[in-house]
């Protein structure tokens, strides 16, 4: 699903270099396409095209590559297994696993998550499609580009800000003050008794969300709403890839079904995912209303309805993601008295998300993402108490 954010409209800030990017596709006909979808844009250069794995790892030793787009399916070495190779080669590169939407290629791009790519992107299945899908040139592109400025803290894009420098300490965010160069004005969490956990997440999400829930989710019996920019047969992965490293009950949400606490519910792709009250039950509703934000599901209607139905119970936490989505949301949260947390810079793909909700003055605290799951639970206990 592609995401949002604010164009740069050029090149790093400081040097003016364009973002350089390999494409390792074993189609010449695909290769030629991506080469000449990315570098419409002025700010891209793609400096190597090679057919597997095992070229592509050669060709970082001649060139300085900032993001690979990597397909899966290749003779020689295929993705999968040049993946680990290429990030032990050159720490830091961000790769961009793309692929037909098949069950087994969206199986392989979640394991190639977890393994250390930083986002995925499904190709159209011809080339047909390649060429005349808008959407996915501008994905594509803008993907590249917000991944790449990660690699250049002098360059950040106005919304999908980089990854710091190690200088750049995420402590100053925990009790508010600068951060970075960014002002982070903290607010109290809400006293009120959680009773519902609203997540939104995107680049870098599936990682982060394992992470948070495998802590979390089993010692809080609260349902836990989750929308994550992802299309659909990925999403279907990720709530059983969820359920089974949390220990929780998760699925896609299912039109009308009745929230329940203990349970982990999805916004399947292409589907934004909302709640409404039906006498005393809450209940979820999916709907095809326009992209917000350039994504279906997004985070914002997620929020704008659960703050409604939650008031100042609901906690609200925005995990790593390019863009701003979920920034309107959290202002809505916020108004009607409910907690919102963000994931620190250090530790997100990109500070895009959670970036815009830590730096317009929502959040009760900005945390590494080890940190957030038992400072989760600590909120619970203490509002209990």
């Amino acid at each position: 699903m592609p995401d949002s954010r604010s164009a740069t409209g050029g090149t790093d800030g400081s040097t003016g270099n364009p973002y350089r990017v390999m494409v390792v596709d074993d189609s010449a006909v695909i290769r030629g396409l991506l080469t000449r979808s990315l570098e419409q844009d002025s700010s891209i250069k793609v400096v190597a095209s090679v057919g597997n794995g095992e070229v592509a790892l050669k060709a970082l030793d001649r060139h300085d590559i900032e993001v690979v787009i990597l397909d899966i399916e290749m003779p020689v070495m295929d993705g999968l297994t040049a993946l680990p190779k290429l990030l032990e080669k050159k720490p830091g590169l961000q790769v961009i696993m793309a692929s037909t939407l098949t069950r087994k290629n969206a199986e392989v791009s979640l394991r190639a998550l977890q393994a250390g790519a930083a986002d995925y992107l499904p190709k159209p299945s011809s080339t047909s499609e390649l060429t005349s899908t808008d959407s996915f040139q501008r994905e594509l592109t803008e993907k590249v580009k917000g991944l790449a400025a990660a690699t250049r803290p002098s360059g950040r894009p106005a919304v999908a800000a980089a990854r710091p420098a190690a200088s750049r300490a995420p402590v100053a965010a925990r009790s508010g003050g600068l951060y970075g160069s960014r002002r982070v004005e903290l607010r109290k969490a809400s006293s009120t008794l959680p009773r519902a956990i609203a997540i939104g997440s995107s680049t870098g999400g599936p990682q982060a969300l394992l992470e948070v829930l495998k802590d979390m989710a089993p010692s809080i019996k609260l349902p836990i709403l989750i929308t994550q920019h992802m299309p659909a047969t990925f999403t279907t992965l990720l709530a059983e890839h969820i359920g089974r490293v949390s220990g929780v009950p998760c699925a896609e949400a299912q039109d009308g079904e009745v929230v329940n606490a203990g349970q982990i519910y999805l916004a399947p792709g292409n589907y934004h995912m909302v709640v409404e009250r039906d006498g005393t039950d809450t209940i979820i509703r999916l709907n095809q209303n326009p992209p917000e934000n350039f994504c279906r599901p997004a985070v914002d209607p997620m929020l704008r309805s659960l703050a409604k139905i939650y008031g100042p119970s609901l906690l609200t936490i925005i995990l790593t993601g390019m863009g701003s989505d979920g920034q309107k949301g959290a202002t809505e949260v916020v108004a009607a008295g409910g907690t919102v947390m963000a994931q620190d810079e250090a530790t997100s793909v990109v500070w895009g998300m959670p970036g815009a909700v830590a730096t317009s003055g929502l959040c009760s605290a900005v945390l590494p993402i080890k940190e957030i799951g038992p400072s989760v639970r600590k909120l619970v206990m203490r509002s209990a108490a």
